[in-house]
């Protein structure tokens, strides 16, 4: 008899939450600011973003 091997689980984006912007009217200015940003900062903006207005679900 041939051995089954077991299938893993693939990793789901952002742990298997997902995200909605669907009830965001707040432009992209009021989120990252009118100066220039590095990526990280911009990344970080973002998810402080998602958290306070709490547009992520499991």
């Amino acid at each position: 008899m041939a051995k089954k091997k077991a299938k893993k689980k693939a990793k789901k984006a952002f742990g298997g939450m997902t995200i909605s912007f669907k009830s965001c009217k707040d432009p992209i200015c009021k989120v990252f600011g009118m100066v220039p940003l590095a990526p990280s900062k911009m990344n970080k903006k973002l998810w402080g973003y998602i958290k306070k207005k709490k547009l992520i679900r499991r």
